[in-house]
């Protein structure tokens, strides 16, 4: 069994631009959005991605990612809850640690997330100057409520 830690932040600045990668479009929906159990399929480009994740506790939680066949993939994303999640993810490495930064397109428009995962729940680090304030505990930006509650209809 993994376990994901993972720590989130909204962006200070687009500063972050000039270190990242070329970026990769997500598509990904939910088959359950239940608080204590998601299940998650995703595109990725051309890979399928089929994810269980447990409640959090803190910021740890269990995961189990299975590679699914692109076909099954589409099939799947037909059956989740609306909206889909799209986003392109762009990867930057600072510090030893990989962030990725959630750009959301669609009906989750305008918002951005850093994410960086961690080996341990007390793992130091130090943010690169362009993460903002940290949203780890804020349930609403959470990929499973941003189907129940999309970003553009927040006040």
């Amino acid at each position: 069994m993994a376990k994901e830690i993972e720590r989130k932040f909204l962006l200070q600045n687009n500063d972050w631009q000039s270190e990242a990668d070329e970026g990769l479009v997500l598509k990904q929906g939910y088959l359950s959005t239940d608080p204590d159990r998601t299940v998650r399929i995703r595109l990725a480009g051309k890979r399928g991605i089929l994810t269980v994740k447990s409640k959090n506790i803190g910021i740890t939680r269990n995961e189990f990612e299975y590679e699914i066949p692109y076909s099954d993939t589409l099939e799947l994303l037909k059956l989740c809850a609306p909206p889909l999640i799209e986003k392109t993810r762009y990867k930057v490495h600072h510090n030893h640690l990989t962030w990725e930064i959630d750009i959301f397109s669609g009906e989750n428009e305008g918002l951005a997330i850093a994410e960086v995962e961690l080996t341990d729940e007390h793992q130091s680090i130090t943010p690169p100057a362009w993460i903002g304030k940290e949203v780890s505990d804020d349930q609403r930006y959470y990929n499973s409520n941003l189907v129940l509650h999309p970003f553009k209809h927040w006040e």
